[in-house]
């Protein structure tokens, strides 16, 4: 049984998408509200250097303390970034998924695809419309 875990947000359609690919798999993940349940620091590090991206990848800008903050700013380290994620998880980019073929951020949703490792077991569209998967479970783009 494949065992996959996502980093999801309800409130974000982006997330609600991506979570509906994994269960369109037939795969039922291990589902975390990142902003009830925050990542423990050590978990965020060992997420980041999985998706072999920089800290400041993982920053959402959007609705977020982002500006105010001033984490725009390029001269802060990874670590005063990874402080600000920790004081403020809505600044953590979602959907992550983890699954044993590899730790992505989820967006566009369909980027999961590259991951599952079973697959589309239905067509699938977005919940604004876009067709992603077709009835014989093949990806669409």
């Amino acid at each position: 049984m494949t065992v996959i875990t996502i980093y999801h947000n309800p409130a974000c359609g982006t997330s609600r998408n991506t979570l509906a690919m994994i269960r369109n798999s037939d795969v039922e993940p291990t589902v975390i509200e990142y902003l009830k349940t925050p990542p423990s620091r050590e978990t965020l590090v060992d997420l980041i250097a999985r998706m072999g991206v920089p800290v400041r990848a993982l920053l959402r800008e959007k609705g977020t303390p982002f500006a105010e903050l001033g984490l725009g700013d390029p001269s802060l380290s990874d670590d005063a970034l990874l402080d600000a994620m920790m004081a403020h998880p809505i600044l953590i980019n979602r959907p992550i998924v983890v699954m044993p073929l590899g730790v992505r951020l989820c967006r566009p949703s369909e980027l999961v695809l590259d991951i599952l490792p079973d697959a589309q077991k239905t067509a699938f569209a977005k919940e604004d419309g876009e067709a992603v998967v077709d009835a014989a479970g093949n990806r669409l783009r």
